[in-house]
């Protein structure tokens, strides 16, 4: 694991190094490679939207999946294979194997972290829920399975407000982890009566106002579409705000021949699958002091490469595979599962 520097308001994390950048031959070597590992091994890639565009390729025409958080969680769940790679950051592998404990669960690095995950460690977010003993904990997806295990719910963006508002009209009132940018605006969403954790996505949170005011002179015909993870100035400007999923259904929804996409920028490869006609601009993070953390990409997500996910595949082992303790993992499936009924009520 990547250590971490915790404060609780405000983190700062040893990002990754970049993975060596690899040549055409190089990448051909490893998807054919990957190919005949994916058949030997009764394995399929689950990939996020977030990772390189040749992994979200690769995963479609091997009969994988690329999707949100929820839908790699439903797809791994249903799909039969005997192994599954999870491309994407730590927390997706550890919500496949509680999914499917039966199953081998691989990433191509067990060091693809997340902010939010690591902004919520367990000891304290333990003393926080403990301060509070009269709220239902609802937690992101984005969290360790510890973190998961504490909680009375786990929730993706793509459902969020629909279940706060459901648990509101209980008469619930809620703590909320690990984002504070999600949860705000859940908050103002909903009315529902919120506490939340201080964590922060280093994407999302470093969307700039100002210049992205500048970006919108420049364009001023485009449509501009925010993932709820932004700072609530952010978000107020927006033209559509959700979740990864639903930011690609509204750029096909929008009427803008041109959107801004405030979110990270590897999402371009399947939204512009649906809406090819349309010109994609990435919302900036530059400017008004930005430390440029992610420049509108996961350091994490980077890690996953083709070669690393050979790696996962030919070799397995301990820097690849997800074990999870199954008492833990047992705990971890009880609000995990609640957010998949629920979901699947929404879809019905």
């Amino acid at each position: 694991m990547n250590s971490i520097m915790f404060n609780y308001e405000n983190p700062s994390y040893f990002l990754p190094v970049k993975p060596p950048i690899l040549s055409n031959e190089e990448k051909l070597f490893y998807l054919n490679k990957i190919e005949m590992l994916l058949k030997s091994r009764n394995a399929v890639i689950i990939a996020h939207y977030y990772t390189d565009p040749e992994i979200q390729r690769l995963a479609e025409k091997t009969g994988g999946c690329v999707s949100d958080s929820l839908e790699m969680a439903r797809f791994g769940n249903s799909y039969p294979a005997k192994t599954l790679l999870v491309a994407g950051v730590r927390f997706m592998g550890e919500t496949a194997k509680i999914l499917n404990p039966e199953k081998t669960v691989l990433m191509p690095t067990l060091k693809a972290e997340c902010s939010l995950d690591l902004s919520c460690p367990i000891k304290e977010f333990n003393s926080f829920c403990n301060d509070h003993p009269d709220r239902t904990v609802v937690v992101y997806a984005n969290t360790s399975a510890s973190v998961k295990a504490r909680a009375d719910w786990v929730v993706t963006s793509s459902i969020a407000l629909e279940l706060i508002e459901y648990l509101s009209s209980l008469g619930e009132k809620i703590i909320w982890a690990p984002d504070r940018n999600l949860g705000n605006y859940i908050k103002h969403k909903s009315k529902a009566d919120i506490i939340n954790w201080q964590g922060s996505c280093i994407v999302h949170d470093e969307f700039k106002l100002a210049a992205l005011k500048n970006m919108k002179r420049i364009y001023p015909d485009a449509g501009l579409i925010v993932h709820p993870e932004s700072p609530k100035q952010i978000i107020d400007l927006a033209d559509a705000v959700g979740s990864t999923s639903q930011l690609i259904n509204a750029a096909k929804q929008l009427p803008h021949k041109q959107l801004i996409v405030a979110t990270d920028r590897a999402i371009f490869y399947k939204m512009q699958q649906v809406v090819p006609n349309k010109e994609l601009l990435e919302a900036p993070t530059a400017g008004e002091g930005a430390t440029c953390r992610s420049c509108a990409h996961c350091p994490w997500m980077e890690l996953n490469t083709l070669k690393t996910i050979s790696d996962s595949l030919e070799l397995g082992g301990s820097k690849h595979e997800i074990n999870i303790n199954p008492a833990l993992s047992k705990a971890a499936l009880l609000p995990l599962n609640r957010m998949l009924d629920f979901a699947k009520k929404l879809k019905n």
